[in-house]
């Protein structure tokens, strides 16, 4: 195992710190590890909160800022956070409006972001909660019961946080992040396994010449290990997945995010981001909007994920408007 780390079990405790130094005009780091927007809760907004397991970055501490998250919760490598600091992080992104829990569908997390909801509740602090589940691949997966949260968490933290930035009440913004997990479809595939620093080993094997498509962000098993193919040929078993399960059939505008794993150049990336708009609009769909880069990774895996997201007016404004995070950033 070849990592710049000092000690498998600091790993999260300092990569944290390194984050919060370098990034000290947007976030602050609060006790339990939690990172939190400069300036606290903004009195009358409803704030919002994700988190879960190391290893994703820039999950989701990379998007505590103006326009998405108030305050994320990082746990141990790929292991859902306790309570405690999510109950931290709820009442620091507390401004008086309620609190929206943004939780990827896995057993740990749920549960713990539940347990800390009650907590929150204990305090007078209402929470409401959006369960993403945008993983086409498997039902009811190792790590899961029903469908994995997957990069579609990215886009329902964009435009909640937007949403929230705006003024809507708890209510409203549930309502928004509802309808972008109601609306977005995620597929993945792996080229290498990653090596989480303590246990010092790849997660899974695969051989020189074998892929697994619709592998999850932990490296769960996917729908199946085939031989590797072309660039092209595993864009559309990602791709034709996603747009059956969303039932396009042509005249929609759609949001495409091609997501990078960890280990995969850009360069890869935008010929899988190529290929995908190229086959959607043959099916008649118009890609308005694009996301490419590194988003919901896998420690160093190499891979990719491709997103699609169907946009009315609403959502397509909520994309557009301003944000201000470590990782994602832009002005109208």
């Amino acid at each position: 195992m070849k990592k710049l780390i000092n000690d498998p079990s600091t790993v999260t405790q300092e990569a944290v710190e390194g984050f919060v130094a370098a990034h000290e005009d947007i976030v602050v780091q609060l006790d339990g590890l939690v990172v939190a927007r400069k300036g606290g809760a903004v009195q009358g907004k409803v704030g919002l909160v994700s988190g879960g397991g190391s290893g994703h970055e820039p999950l989701h501490a990379g998007f505590v800022g103006v326009g998405m998250l108030d305050a994320a919760v990082p746990g141990a490598m790929f292991t859902s956070p306790t309570p405690d600091p999510i109950l931290v992080a709820t009442k620091a992104a507390d401004g008086g409006a309620g609190v929206l829990h943004i939780v990827k569908n896995y057993t740990g997390d749920v549960l713990n972001f539940e347990t800390a909801a009650e907590l929150a509740d204990a305090e007078d602090i209402e929470v409401a909660t959006v369960v993403v589940n945008d993983d086409v691949a498997v039902e009811d997966s190792l790590y899961t019961a029903g469908r994995r949260g997957v990069a579609g968490t990215v886009l329902v933290e964009k435009i909640a946080g937007v949403a929230a930035e705006r003024g809507d009440d708890l209510q409203a913004v549930l309502a928004v992040a509802q309808k972008v997990n109601a609306q977005v479809r995620s597929m993945g595939v792996a080229l290498t396994a990653c090596t989480v620093p303590h246990a010092g080993k790849p997660s899974f094997d695969l051989a020189e010449d074998e892929i697994e498509i619709g592998i999850g962000i932990h490296g769960e098993p996917g729908r199946r290990r085939i031989p590797l193919a072309s660039a092209d040929e595993i864009t559309d078993l990602l791709l034709d997945p996603v747009v059956e399960d969303l039932g396009l059939s042509g005249g929609e505008n759609v949001l495409l995010l091609v997501n990078g794993m960890g280990g995969t150049p850009a360069s890869e990336l935008s010929i899988v981001y190529r290929h995908a708009r190229k086959q959607l609009e043959a099916r008649g769909v118009t890609v308005a909007r694009s996301l490419v880069g590194n988003y919901v990774t896998s420690l160093e895996m190499q891979g990719a994920s491709v997103t699609v997201l169907v946009l009315d007016d609403e959502l397509t404004a909520l994309y557009d408007a301003p944000v201000r995070t470590a990782a994602l950033r832009w002005e109208l």
